[in-house]
């Protein structure tokens, strides 16, 4: 400093003081600048007191030397000091030299910036308001100095200053926001509990209202709430629980929207306790905020659905995640299901775009958040939770497709998938069909999951499209050429069916669905797509297949299903297939309590339902000799079951043809076939029936199964009655079973035919040395 400068009004005493290295000597000095500058107060001299306030800054606040320094911001505390309230009209001229000194790299004299500027703002108060920002800006640098004696000062000035905007009705919070912003993004401790500490103090003065930029700085608070010390954590817990209350207690005013996609991203951290405050948080807002949220869907279904798969150590996330669900779950309803209507431009702007609702990944998959130049910044317009809320399907059914295709993914969640399809195809229908074809391959390849329960909600899935009225078009397609097109037109609908489909019943009705029993466009392609997979996956048809098929039964009509299968299957070329098939089918037939009321169908052919029915089973069943004869047992076609006995002479036995008979033999015991049995008993009247055990008797080898049936035949009454014609000549002419309107010539034929081309299929197959020949040599 040049000795030689004049500092006018400071005395050259002052100066020389000012720039002494001791503590005491400068305060000296700043007491002679109080007594100064009062005088100026008194005799009203602005402009002295400018100067001086110049000087001091100038010359000594910003001077080169650290001693001139120190004795400047000294000399700037006096200033405001002696100003005492009119200290405000010079608060810009004494902060800006004091905050500069913030940034000094000596600790004590960053130290001296702290006392001096606590000495202005405690003189100046509610004036240093406007200048808050800097003042913030200047504290939440020092909040993290490593010198414990600057960080103790600045804990000072701090607690002074919220004094005083607590005091306050003049805050200026929509100017103080992007400073938050801006800074909550800290990564530093101490400025982190810098930054919670002022939330905290702003959400409990009564005249701030923080809750309308929360969007703001919400995704910062959850940042923080990740910090490793404890006591931040629990400091914004707090802080995030006095927001939680504040929103539950005025819901009208929150801008829910603005600060779902926040919730979306955090929920899907890998930090247990974020993730459970955020869906705390989102169970909140879908409860609260209810269909505004729908836009959200897809996203908050993508953080949503993988928390119901979590186990015990994540029981309280898990719970949570399930409400959300289940809340969001009900805020579809019928209504969504109306047609899309344009909409006005100006709605068009305002309307959240739903696609913004799947939360961007990049950056955050393992659990890292994004760096401060992609920070998530919300505008302070208005939120738009008022307007009209449409569903918009697409990335839903998007998001519901990618969790069921993930084998990786959590038994809970995919039944939570496919629960969520079934409520969507009960609530919007017609919305829904428009995905059909792309979730059609998902839900087929879905019945192979290891959880039964898993498959039975997919069947309920596959059932509800297969029996809605939605689904029911003009022109179904052809997706598999032209055999579709046929057999699809042989279909017989039951008339109930029909009425439904001609007259699609009201939304109330179609939660009822699948219970009624309607067929639509996709019906036969379920099945078609069915029977191909059981054909490629045959441990599916083994492990599952009874199972599937006895569900299917009882969520759609019995009937249909097996009309349909059986219809497919006579177009099969695979012939080994089609014979597994059948016996499948005929098992369950004959076997299944959810196939009672199509069995007592069957027994009687009075109807022409039943008789189309019948035959067109038959002629399915043909691939199998076995279960053709236990189809017409089932029918009491007697005569008929006698008549391909005595084929099966000309077929090759083998030992899987003599294990099938053995089983026929072992269920005509079964409950099913009591009224069989008891038929034996009126000999008169069922002699094909007797003489057709009689052949499946010739037919087994000496086994417990021949013992079985030979037992049963000797307890037939009068069997002389057997061994004359013309006992046979005097039967009724209508024997049990008959039907006259069916050409059972015909039928047989039929059968002969299916033979043969098994039979050239077995051949060509031995051929190729890929068939293991088990027959039997008798």
């Amino acid at each position: 400093m040049n000795p030689e400068k004049d500092f006018a009004p400071l005395t050259p005493n002052i100066v020389r003081a000012l720039n002494d290295k001791l503590y005491e000597k400068r305060k000296v000095a700043a007491l002679e600048i109080e007594k100064l500058v009062r005088d100026f107060v008194a005799q009203n001299n602005t402009m002295q007191i400018k100067h001086v306030i110049q000087t001091l800054s100038q010359e000594f606040a910003l001077s080169q030397h650290p001693h001139s320094r120190k004795g400047g911001l000294i000399g700037l505390a006096a200033c405001s000091i002696a100003l005492g309230k009119d200290s405000g009209l010079y608060l810009k001229e004494l902060i800006e030299p004091v905050l500069t000194c913030f940034n000094d790299a000596d600790s004590r004299l960053r130290y001296y910036a702290c006392e001096a500027l606590y000495n202005i703002v405690k003189v100046a108060r509610g004036a240093v308001l406007p200048h808050f920002n800097v003042l913030f800006d200047g504290l939440s640098k020092l909040a993290a100095d490593p010198d414990p004696n600057v960080k103790s000062g600045s804990e000072l000035l701090d607690r002074l200053l919220k004094d005083i905007v607590t005091e306050s009705n003049k805050f200026d919070l929509v100017g103080f926001i992007p400073l938050l912003r801006e800074r909550i993004y800290s990564n530093n401790q101490y400025a982190r509990q810098f930054i919670i500490s002022w939330i905290l103090v702003l959400v409990s003065v009564p005249d701030i209202n923080l809750l309308d930029y929360l969007p703001e700085i919400l995704d910062g608070l959850f940042q923080i709430l990740g910090d490793n010390g404890k006591e931040i954590r629990k400091m914004c817990e707090v802080v995030l629980g006095e927001f939680l209350k504040e929103i539950k207690k005025n819901p009208s005013s929150v801008k829910f929207a603005e600060m779902a996609n926040i919730l979306v991203i955090h929920c899907q951290t890998t930090d247990d306790l974020i993730q459970l405050t955020a869906m705390c948080w989102m169970r909140e807002f879908i409860q609260l905020a209810g269909r505004v949220m729908l836009p959200y869907s897809s996203g908050i279904l993508t953080a949503v659905l993988p928390c119901l798969a979590y186990d015990d150590r994540k029981k309280s996330i898990k719970e949570v995640a399930n409400v959300c669900n289940q809340s969001l779950m009900k805020l579809v309803t019928p209504e969504d299901d109306e047609p899309d209507e344009p909409k006005p431009v100006a709605q068009r702007q305002t309307e959240p775009n739903p696609e913004d609702s799947l939360p961007k990944q990049e950056g955050t998959a393992n659990g890292e958040y994004p760096d401060n130049n992609s920070r998530l910044h919300f505008g302070l317009a208005h939120s738009t939770d008022r307007a009209p809320v449409t569903l918009h399907l697409d990335g839903i059914v998007q998001v519901l497709n990618c969790h069921l295709s993930d084998t990786a993914i959590g038994m809970m969640t995919r039944i939570a998938v496919l629960k969520w399809l079934y409520h969507l195809y009960i609530k919007t229908p017609r919305k829904m069909f428009r995905h059909t074809d792309s979730l059609f391959p998902i839900l087929l390849q879905t019945l192979s999951d290891e959880s039964d329960e898993v498959v039975l909600k997919d069947l309920e899935v596959l059932a509800e499209i297969a029996s809605s009225p939605a689904g029911q078009t003009d022109d179904p397609g052809t997706p598999d050429g032209p055999d579709f097109r046929v057999s699809h037109s042989e279909l017989r609908v039951p008339s109930s069916s029909r009425a439904n489909l001609l007259n699609p019943p009201s939304t109330k009705g179609l939660e009822c669905s699948p219970s009624t029993p309607t067929m639509n466009s996709y019906f036969y392609k379920f099945m078609i797509n069915l029977l191909q997979t059981f054909s490629s996956e045959r441990k599916l048809l083994e492990a599952r297949g009874p199972f599937i098929i006895r569900s299917l039964c009882l969520l759609l009509n019995a009937e249909n299903i097996f009309h349909s299968m059986a219809d497919i299957l006579l177009r099969e070329e695979d012939l080994k297939f089609a014979s597994t098939m059948v016996h499948t089918l005929n098992t369950i037939l004959l076997t299944s309590t959810e196939l009672f009321q199509l069995r007592n169908q069957l027994k009687d052919l009075k109807t022409l339902e039943s008789q189309n029915l019948f035959c067109c089973l038959y002629r399915s069943w043909c691939h199998n000799p076995v279960t053709t004869v236990s189809l017409c047992f089932l029918t009491q076609n007697y005569r008929h079951a006698y008549d391909l006995i005595q084929k099966f002479g000309d077929l090759e036995v083998t030992v899987d043809f003599l294990t099938e008979v053995d089983k026929l033999v072992q269920l005509i015991e079964c409950p099913i076939f009591t009224y069989l049995r008891l038929q034996l008993l009126d000999v008169k009247n069922n002699p094909y029936l007797i003489k057709a055990l009689y052949g499946l008797l010739m037919l087994l080898p000496q086994s417990s199964a021949f013992q079985l049936l030979s037992h049963r035949l000797q307890c037939v009454p009068n069997p002389e009655l057997l061994q004359t014609e013309d006992s046979l000549k005097a039967a009724p002419k209508s024997q049990k079973g008959d039907s006259p309107s069916i050409d059972y010539t015909e039928l047989l034929q039929h059968f002969e035919k299916v033979q043969k081309q098994h039979l050239e299929v077995r051949h060509q197959r031995s051929g190729r040395g890929d068939h293991l020949d088990r027959r039997v040599v008798l």
